[in-house]
């Protein structure tokens, strides 16, 4: 995944019945063309750059920071209502575009935008904020991460502090949503609820403030603030979290143990919802841009799991294995050469990946970002539901909770995808794009980046990074991990497998440990859909570089093909394939011409 914390609009696209849409509003209910700039593409830029500005002000990220009273968003009904009305006008002023008129350039931001403002009118239509959490995420962790940003000056801390002191308000709108939801019988269903309320409690239970991770900011103040300043920030910073922060989250604890797990559905399809068929259709659509059935993407993956497994096997018979595919894998989950014994080992072993990586990356990929990225450990709050490990801009989280079950046959897989050239190598890249306008440049369309991501895992076996046999199953058992996704999750979407269905197929086809096994097939369940995106991106990606090379021949330059895929930013897979197939006629033109 692309980053620790999903947007704060998106964090709930989960479970949710189809609702009837909002009657969008007509061409003629907005400002005439003549109101606009004269042609089609500063009608276009002054669309988007006005939405773009008003949505970083709604989530608290604009640009006003004189304002250093400003709180959390506003996730309450009337607030959500005010921004699909908002989203149904640009559409309106959308519609009144045409898109051909526009120039090559803004005809791909058209086509990323539209679907990027669609997604957010969609979610609010169909009410997705009355679950504002999964299995993996949630609004609550999520909050812990106003700690990583950086502190220069007073008013950083002032407006640091003024959002602690909004987080009651904050919860309270999300426990009202959250009833709505259990009201219309919309929730996380219980089957994976287990064991969720802990990273509430560690919070909800501390006796000092200095104790939470959100006093982290204020033990590493800079020395430029004077003495003074800093002992009454400090002092405001302090009461925030034991008046408001730590009591909130006493509020959730007990509305989660009380109503929440008692009310949440029994149901784990998605269409077993009312409207559910609809409904795992959108989720598809909008989490791998491709317009698939279940069926069909179910078949898919039974390919590639048949297709992966013959691999795997392969590798087995090369080290001469005494026992079959089942005892080989016994033998990776349980033998200690395999395992970390300390979490720094983890760490180290991850960086050391990393720098290899650093040492060969110019031979595949030009231009090389400037931004760099930092490992760290997963935050211990959300450690025991995570992933084995996240990547973003600037970061690559490892989880170093429960070593024995991150085998490190599977870390350099993990680090590729998570770091360079994946997550942390793609965000700096679309980041640095300045030319690509910033509803592009600050978006992240989960089909292209985590289909990039799994693209990268089996570049390292070009880049030289797997270094024996075991770290080759690592990383077929990674991607066989990818593959048994689209048979889980339409399993149980579509075709109502149980839990223990899906667990045992990830179980017997993967040498994943039986933790990662657990939460992961608990994510599928809360998050439908979401988990499609790697193989079928991945899918993707691989299609369109046996196109160029079959195309090219000897004049295939693999730098040059991986900058025409990475320059467009996240982009959702069909403008990909245009881009491609450009990039494959422009490049033989090239060369026919002799240049």
């Amino acid at each position: 995944m692309k980053s620790l914390l999903l947007p704060a609009v998106i964090a709930a696209l989960l479970v949710l019945p189809v609702t009837q849409a909002a009657p969008r509003p007509q061409a003629d209910a907005i400002p005439p063309a003549s109101a606009f700039q004269a042609t089609p593409d500063s009608r276009f830029e002054a669309i988007y750059t006005e939405e773009w500005a008003w949505r970083q002000a709604q989530f608290g990220r604009g640009d006003d920071e004189d304002d250093t009273a400003r709180g959390l968003p506003d996730v309450g009904a009337e607030a959500q209502a005010a921004r699909l009305a908002r989203w149904e006008q640009v559409l309106a002023q959308l519609d009144a575009l045409d898109p051909d008129a526009l120039s090559a350039e803004h005809r791909v931001n058209y086509a990323v935008y539209r679907a990027q403002v669609e997604n957010l009118a969609d979610g609010v239509r169909q009410r997705t904020y009355e679950m504002p959490f999964n299995s993996d995420s949630s609004f609550w962790s999520g909050l812990s991460f106003m700690t990583r940003r950086a502190f220069d000056d007073a008013d950083d801390y002032t407006r640091y502090i003024a959002r602690l002191a909004d987080v009651p308000r904050h919860f309270d709108q999300q426990i009202d949503n959250m009833r709505a939801g259990l009201a219309r019988g919309f929730s996380v269903p219980r089957a994976v609820l287990d064991g969720r309320d802990v990273s509430i409690a560690a919070v909800a239970d501390l006796d000092d403030a200095e104790q939470s991770t959100f006093w982290t900011p204020f033990a590493r103040m800079p020395a430029s603030i004077p003495a003074a300043e800093q002992a009454r920030l400090r002092d405001a910073g302090r009461a925030a979290i034991a008046d408001a922060v730590i009591p909130a989250f006493g509020t959730l604890l007990a509305f989660f143990r009380d109503e929440y797990v008692p009310q949440a559905r029994t149901t784990l399809a998605a269409e077993a919802m009312p409207g559910g068929e609809a409904f795992y259709r959108q989720q598809i659509r909008e989490f791998t841009t491709l317009d698939l059935t279940p069926q069909q993407i179910h078949d898919i993956g039974l390919g590639e799991v048949a297709r992966i497994r013959a691999e795997m096997q392969a590798i087995i018979d090369e080290l001469d294995f005494d026992g079959d595919f089942d005892a080989f894998v016994a033998f990776l989950r349980t033998d200690p050469q395999f395992y970390a014994k300390t979490p720094e080992e983890l760490l180290h072993r991850a960086a050391w990946i990393s720098k290899r990586v650093d040492a060969v990356i110019g031979r595949y990929f030009d231009p090389l970002p400037r931004g760099r990225f930092t490992i760290i450990p997963v935050p211990d709050d959300i450690a025991p539901f995570w992933t084995a490990g996240r990547g973003g801009l600037g970061t690559y989280w490892v989880n170093t909770y429960d070593l024995p079950s991150r085998p490190l046959y599977n870390l350099p897989a993990l680090t590729l995808h998570e770091s360079d050239p994946g997550h942390a190598f793609q965000a700096a890249l679309a980041r640095e794009q300045g030319e690509q306008p910033e509803f592009r440049r600050n978006s992240y369309i989960s089909a292209y980046g985590e289909g990039w991501g799994l693209y990268v895992e089996k570049l390292g076996d070009e880049m030289g990074i797997y270094e024996t046999p075991y770290e080759h199953f690592g990383r077929l058992t990674y991607e066989m991990w990818r593959a048994a996704r689209l048979v889980i999750d339409t399993g149980v979407h579509h075709k109502n497998w149980t839990r223990d269905q899906a667990l045992a197929f990830l179980r017997d086809n993967t040498a994943l440990s039986e933790h990662e096994v657990t939460t992961e097939v608990d994510r599928y369940i809360s998050w439908p859909a979401q988990a499609l995106s790697y193989k079928l991106g991945e899918l993707a990606i691989v299609r369109l570089r046996s196109e160029a090379e079959a195309a090219l021949g000897e004049r295939f330059d693999i730098r040059a093909f991986h900058h025409a895929v990475l320059s467009e930013g996240s982009v959702p897979l069909p403008v990909l394939d245009t881009r491609i197939r450009a990039f494959i006629a422009d490049a033989a033109a090239q060369a026919d011409s002799g240049g």
